[in-house]
């Protein structure tokens, strides 16, 4: 039990899970996209939650850059920060699977023990790891926001891929070559795998 929380007592949600999920008529999981900056994850995301949203599936998406101008704006870039960071979005992101919705996240989440830590808060099944493929010389090709640019004069300290390390997964759910296929591509390889599945 972690300080402060001898005093606290867990209460109980009057709408169960598995009650939310039969409503809305799906699963409710943790798609996590993770790969390094401009691999193509928000895009991804983004597009498979509209896919979703038309299908009637009940969906959000939680960005890194999004997350990070509210509840995370309090954190930094080294190690123990974006620790934290992952931290708290895996902490989220069980609500919405508590409450009975498809969660899509894009975070570089570098580093393979987050991305499992945040696999532990669920229960089996519910978190899918999506290894969004794309090397780093691609990466800073694409460079939309100039962030490799940056890193590459030490404008930027602890830059994944450049000053910070990136930790492929090992087993990942689900793998997409976004410097091979489309964005439509990459999603319909996704919408397959979850109807595979019986998730949606």
């Amino acid at each position: 039990m972690s300080k402060g929380t001898e005093n606290l007592v867990w209460h109980e949600a009057a709408v169960k899970k598995d009650e939310r999920r039969m409503k809305n008529g799906h699963e409710s999981f943790i798609l996590w996209f993770t790969g390094l900056s401009a691999s193509g994850k928000s895009s991804v995301a983004n597009k498979l939650a509209h896919s979703l949203f038309e299908r009637g599936k009940q969906a959000v998406v939680l960005d890194g850059d999004n997350i990070r101008h509210g509840l995370n704006n309090d954190l930094g870039f080294k190690e123990a920060d974006r620790k934290e960071n992952i931290r708290r979005i895996g902490e989220v992101s069980k609500l919405f699977v508590e409450s009975g919705q498809i969660v899509l996240t894009a975070f570089i989440s570098p580093y393979r023990d987050d991305r499992d830590l945040v696999r532990g808060l669920v229960d089996r099944g519910e978190f899918i790891e999506v290894h969004v493929k794309c090397s780093l010389e691609e990466c800073e090709k694409r460079d939309p926001k100039g962030l490799y640019q940056k890193a590459r004069r030490n404008e930027i300290q602890h830059f994944t891929g450049i000053s910070a390390p990136y930790e492929e997964p090992l087993n990942p759910e689900i793998v997409l070559d976004t410097e091979k296929d489309s964005i439509d591509v990459c999603v319909e390889k996704i919408l397959n795998e979850l109807k595979r599945n019986r998730l949606i």
